[in-house]
Formats: structure tokens, sequence, C-alpha cells
């Protein structure tokens, strides 16, 4: 594509949610996709499957960026990379292969998305209001175990995600950080972020060149949303540390429990 035709496909209706997305993102650190996917559906009404499949590539491209910064931080675990995605690329790859049989922009198909996606976000809500609860509680029982069956449990967690992402673009965030930190609970928090957007390059990248193969993806709206979040990120950046946790959290929380009941009912 020509500079022209990149600036004539911008919409600004779709750089502004970009943008928003981007600042909750960068406020929050829940996946874009909690909040994108949602919003392309219910705001814009663009297909799931569309929708899905727009905000795997924005995804792979924003979170490339975040996995550089860690990488040059060395908060990234390479080993928990690897095991995650053991499971999810693999998973991945098998979910759109059932994509493709039973057709990628079949009436069924965008169902399921819907219908799984407003599952995920009542996941994610609840990882965000119990988190603190799940730590005191579980975190101590994940300590005792022994080195291979936490690399089982870990592989397993990259096959719940790499299914869910693909499905819904949603998991690889606010829940696989929590798996993480429930696995892995003498590493360092920016540690476990770092290996989660390390990991949700690949699986968001295979998920999204899948579904571009399908022939699923809006390039206009994508270079739209690149257009308002990457802004977006790093102007939160800059206020996040300013904002009370729980708060950010309770309100997220909120919005996706209200967006999930609006896709579902």
């Amino acid at each position: 594509m020509t500079l022209a035709s990149i600036i004539g496909a911008i919409s600004p209706g779709y750089v502004f949610s970009g943008f928003v997305v981007g600042f909750l993102v960068g406020m929050t650190g829940v996946g874009g996709g909690s909040l994108m996917t949602p919003l392309l559906i219910l705001l814009f009404g663009i297909a799931p499957e569309k929708a899905v499949a727009t905000d795997l590539i924005y995804a792979s491209i924003t979170k490339t960026g975040g996995s550089a910064v860690h990488a040059i931080n060395r908060s990234i675990d390479w080993r928990i990379v690897a095991r995650l995605a053991t499971g999810s690329l693999p998973a991945s790859v098998a979910t759109l292969f059932a994509f493709y049989y039973f057709g990628v922009e079949s009436a069924a198909v965008s169902a399921l998305i819907t219908k799984v996606l407003g599952i995920a976000l009542y996941l994610t809500a609840a990882s965000l209001i119990f988190r603190p609860w799940l730590l005191r509680h579980y975190a101590h029982r994940f300590e005792g175990l022994s080195p291979a069956a936490t690399r089982r449990y870990t592989i397993l967690t990259g096959v719940v995600l790499g299914v869910l992402v693909t499905i819904t673009s949603v998991g690889a965030g606010a829940l696989g950080v929590m798996a993480l930190i429930l696995l892995y609970p003498r590493t360092p928090i920016v540690r476990i972020a770092g290996s989660d957007i390390a990991h949700a390059v690949p699986l968001t990248l295979v998920a999204g060149i899948g579904h571009l193969a399908g022939g699923t993806i809006n390039t206009s709206l994508l270079i739209s949303l690149l257009a308002g979040s990457l802004p977006g990120i790093t102007i939160a950046s800059a206020f996040a540390p300013k904002l009370p946790d729980t708060a950010l959290r309770l309100v997220l929380a909120g919005t996706l429990i209200l967006v999930a009941s609006k896709l579902l009912f």
C-alpha cells in the first residue's frame, strides 16, 4: 500500500476507538482483545470473525513492541514462553483447521465466537475482581509443585489460551497472567508480564495469519486501530502509576461484565 492509500484508509471513528482501548490497556494491563473485539462487534457492527481476525493482527503488532522493551530489560523468562507456546501454537492451529472445516464465515462459527467471547469476558472480569483473593488463598498451594508438574500445567495453560485466543482474541492477558502468577509464585511480576506479552506475539501472529488466509481481515480497520492505539498506550503509561489499582480493576471488570451480558443475552 502507498502512503496516500494508507492515509485514505484511516477512519476517525476507529482511530478514536483504538485510542480509548490503547489507553485502557496501558492503564490496566488487560489484553486489548477483551475490549477491542466486543467494541467492534457491538458498536460498529463488524462480523465476529472479522473482528477477531483484525484484533489478532493488531495485537501481534502492538505486543511486538512491548516484547522488545521487555527483552532489552531482560524481563522475559524464555523458559515460560517456550512452555506456553508448546501448548498454545498447536492448539491454535488445530482450532483454525476446525474453523476451515466448518466454514470461517458460517453462521455457526459466528455464533460460537460470540458465545465463547462472552464467557471469556466473564472469566476475565472474575480474574480481575478475585485476583487478590486467589493469590492469597491459592498461590501457596502451587509452591509445592514439582518442576515436571509445573511444566505440564504451563503447557496445559498454553493449550487453553491457544483455543481461547484463536476463537475470540481474548485470554492471553488477564487470564494468562493469573495462571502464571499461580504457577510461578516466586517469579517477579515484571517477568511474568514480560513472558506473557512475549508469548502473545507468536500466538496472535499464528492465529491472525490463519484468519488472514481465510480472507477475514479488514486492512483499513487495522490501520485505523493502530493509528489510535499506539498514542493511547504511550499516554496511559505516564498516568497509570498515579491511579489506584483496585479502582481500575473494578471499573474494568464491571465494563467487561456488561459487555459479556450484552453478547450472551
